[in-house]
């Protein structure tokens, strides 16, 4: 998944439950602009943030490792 599409999913599930981009951004302990780079996928939060965010919005967080290529 890339950063525009964390980000997307982020924003919409942040709609659907009403939270505007400046109560979010406090609850999650972050800048209002950072939360908009996040959510425009120019930004690389970190697994903390991520987490944080996804916990606050009711979403789960889930890290997969590729595989190396033989």
């Amino acid at each position: 998944m890339t950063s525009s599409e964390i980000g997307e999913q982020i924003k919409e599930r942040r709609k659907v439950l009403r939270i505007t981009q400046p109560d979010l951004a406090e609850m999650a302990g972050i800048s209002i602009n950072t939360l908009y780079k996040i959510e425009r996928g120019q930004a690389n939060p970190t697994v903390e943030i991520l987490n944080k965010i996804a916990d606050i919005l009711g979403m789960e967080l889930k890290l997969e490792v590729k595989q190396p290529k033989l």
